[in-house]
């Protein structure tokens, strides 16, 4: 823990990871702080979406950068299998958002006619079909649905094998990972970065803060500000089926395993510890009105989990005007983004400076002294 790296990242959850692993392809020295497999990560209540649809409502460079990172996915992905010979088995061929009834069909058209309007967002040709134009792709689909929004950019990873993926490749790019190492003071003289853990001190002359929630309490360290909002969500796993959904869905996927997934709660806290059934109900019901089949099979997992999500639901990557070589990334979409923490925020970080079209797109500034704003990010 006494020596000396380019760049300590402050958590090893799929954000950090990516960054860290970046860094490393770049030959930089690096070090992982992370509270480990005790810590509530993010990870444990993602979807392991690549989504672009419906993404970047109020911020039109949100749109950019999502698009941006959806078209570097496959070179991700292939450079993490050339390396470490696993898949993580990206599917990219398109993802559906649909809707149950007209007042739905209704109100996910308003939304898609918002998105194309924005002006300098990307168009990602998110369009909206028919039940009938979407059964040609979903044949499954049940009566109760109306239609719904695609986008062709859309897709699905193996989370779990992506997250392997890259701690696979910290041995090969010489990263040190150190677990159970939270931080809990950080401070600069002589030029370095001291990070003061139960495990001792470690000095670093560049510092990236990916830790998720626990951000909002280490940016303030080096000067930095990272408002996050509280968010919780609940998934549902079905036992293994035959495959049926060609497409991933904003709130149901079929893994490359054959399991089906459910998720789409999302409620204000920050307490894991018990699920909410009725929620739980609430999204097996609608799943299964959907694809009418879905009920015949059994549920083998549920769980709920703290996701990360800044107060407006839009990234944000800053750097520190007191203490220069400090880094903040926070972002709820890990999965999605994680392309481009991996090519371009970690080439940023390398070169010692975040460009200035990005932090004057998602710079923390946006919230002003208050540190709130309107939640209108998916």
């Amino acid at each position: 823990m006494s020596g000396d790296y380019d760049v300590a990242v402050v958590g090893g959850g799929l954000l950090g990871s990516a960054i860290a692993w970046g860094l490393g392809r770049l030959g930089k020295r690096v070090a992982v702080l992370d509270e480990g497999d005790i810590t509530k990560r993010a990870s444990r209540a993602n979807f392991a979406l690549v989504w672009v649809q419906s993404k970047g409502l109020g911020m039109p460079a949100y749109t950019v950068w999502t698009v941006q990172a959806s078209q570097a996915w496959g070179r991700l992905a292939s450079e993490l299998k050339q390396q470490t010979g696993l898949d993580v088995s990206l599917q990219q061929n398109g993802g559906f958002h649909l809707t149950l009834g007209e007042d739905e069909f209704g109100q996910r058209t308003d939304l898609v006619k918002r998105m194309h309007n924005q002006v300098g967002a990307a168009d990602y040709k998110m369009e909206m079909l028919s039940a009938s134009e979407v059964k040609k792709s979903l044949p499954l689909i049940g009566p109760d649905v109306s239609g719904g929004s695609y986008c062709p950019l859309d897709g699905h990873v193996n989370s779990l094998r992506t997250f392997r993926a890259f701690h696979t490749g910290f041995k090969a790019f010489g990263i040190d990972y150190f677990p159970e190492r939270p931080v809990s003071a950080i401070s600069k003289s002589g030029g370095e970065f001291r990070l003061t853990t139960p495990q001792g001190e470690l000095r670093a002359a560049k510092i990236v803060l990916a830790a998720g929630n626990a951000n909002q309490t280490l940016a303030p360290m080096v000067g930095l500000y990272a408002p996050m909002g509280p968010t919780r969500g609940q998934i549902v796993v079905t036992e293994r089926t035959m495959p049926f959904l060609p497409h991933p869905l904003t709130t149901i996927r079929q893994t490359d395993e054959g399991t089906v997934m459910i998720g789409d709660s999302k409620e204000d806290e920050l307490d894991d510890r018990a699920l909410k059934h009725s929620i739980s109900g609430v999204m097996a019901d609608r799943a299964q009105r959907m694809f009418p089949h879905l009920s015949r099979l059994n549920v083998v997992r549920s769980w709920a989990g703290i996701r990360v999500m800044p107060q407006d639901g839009f990234p944000i990557y800053d750097q520190s005007e007191t203490h220069p070589g400090a880094f903040v990334a926070c972002c709820h979409s890990g999965v999605t983004l994680a392309s481009n923490h991996a090519f371009d925020i970690a080439r940023m970080v390398a070169q010692g400076a975040l460009e200035p079209e990005l932090v004057g797109a998602f710079s923390a500034s946006r919230f002003g002294g208050a540190g709130a704003a309107n939640n209108s990010g998916y």
